[in-house]
């Protein structure tokens, strides 16, 4: 391998380092950056641009090109180019470069996808299939509960810790992705429903086997994704809920229920814990295609 190109691995590894340790994002995070630099030094490669400083707007451009030719959708090549134009702008700060020359491209264009979700009698349904008076029951009811009174993402759920929950003052402290932790309030139907988990389901599922998972399966064992996926799906079939509907559906529907009741974004932009605004944006298509449908159906003259 030429020497330019250890160079190029060397300024990589560095960024990689650099994402890591000083920005502090989560490993699954850096591991997706990583992965998308590595495509482009292949490409590098198969190009013979053996230095980073060759590798300027034209080659930039190329590269996309040839990932939508190779048939990558809209989103992977925008999700590419920001992992790019992350790795140039570390490289000018840095006066490796002396501009950041993937700035000027502009992201494909992906069309909006609005999330799917469930109404709030949808909503409803799902949370009042399970049955109660088991323990098991009792349990799902309480993480279905939780994900939707909480905006949470399901890695965030069956991570969630006993001593993250605050009943009392009606809060949880999620660690979200990138290590960071925020607050949000919870409703009284959700800290009911929490508070009869604690009272009568855990004990009964961890059998005086020391847990700090507040979910729990068999024996202590914390909840896991697969397992809570796996229960989502019955209890949707159960509440014949015929959309295709995913943990993250219930986070989508928590945005977009709260931007229909009239909460401010950047409420909601903290209560998702987004780090971008134009992140929480989208859910204010959602809220607005909703309202705009209950206009067509409602009004004399929709």
């Amino acid at each position: 391998m030429a020497e330019d190109q250890l160079l190029i691995d060397k300024w990589v590894d560095q960024y990689i380092n650099y994402l890591l340790v000083e920005k502090g994002l989560a490993a699954k995070t850096v591991q997706a950056y990583a992965g998308d630099l590595n495509a482009f030094q292949v490409f590098l490669n198969e190009q013979d641009i053996r230095s980073i400083g060759e590798a300027d707007t034209t080659a930039l451009l190329k590269y996309i090109i040839d990932m939508r030719n190779a048939g990558r959708g809209a989103r992977t090549r925008a999700r590419h180019l920001v992992a790019l134009r992350g790795f140039y702008q570390f490289l000018t700060r840095l006066g490796v470069l002396q501009k950041n020359v993937a700035q000027t491209i502009d992201l494909p264009k992906s069309g909006l996808k609005l999330p799917d979700i469930l109404n709030v009698s949808e909503i409803d349904d799902l949370l009042a299939t399970p049955d109660r008076q088991t323990a098991r029951g009792l349990r799902d009811a309480a993480m279905l509960e939780l994900i939707y009174a909480a905006g949470l993402r399901v890695s965030e759920l069956v991570d969630l810790p006993v001593t993250a929950v605050n009943l009392e003052a009606g809060f949880v402290r999620v660690m979200g992705k990138g290590s960071k932790e925020r607050i949000v309030p919870i409703g009284s139907k959700a800290i009911a429903c929490l508070l009869e988990y604690l009272r009568l389901s855990r004990p009964a599922l961890v059998k005086n086997e020391p847990s700090h998972a507040f979910f729990v399966a068999r024996a202590g064992k914390p909840m896991t994704r697969q397992g809570f996926w796996k229960l989502l799906r019955r209890y949707a079939l159960k509440a014949r809920i015929i959309k295709r509907i995913t943990p993250h559906s219930l986070r989508h529907s928590f945005a977009s229920h709260l931007l229909e009741g009239g909460a401010d974004l950047r409420a909601v932009q903290v209560m998702l814990g987004h780090v971008d605004i134009a992140t929480t944006q989208i859910y204010t298509h959602v809220a607005q295609k909703r309202l705009i449908e209950i206009h067509r159906k409602f009004h004399p003259r929709g």
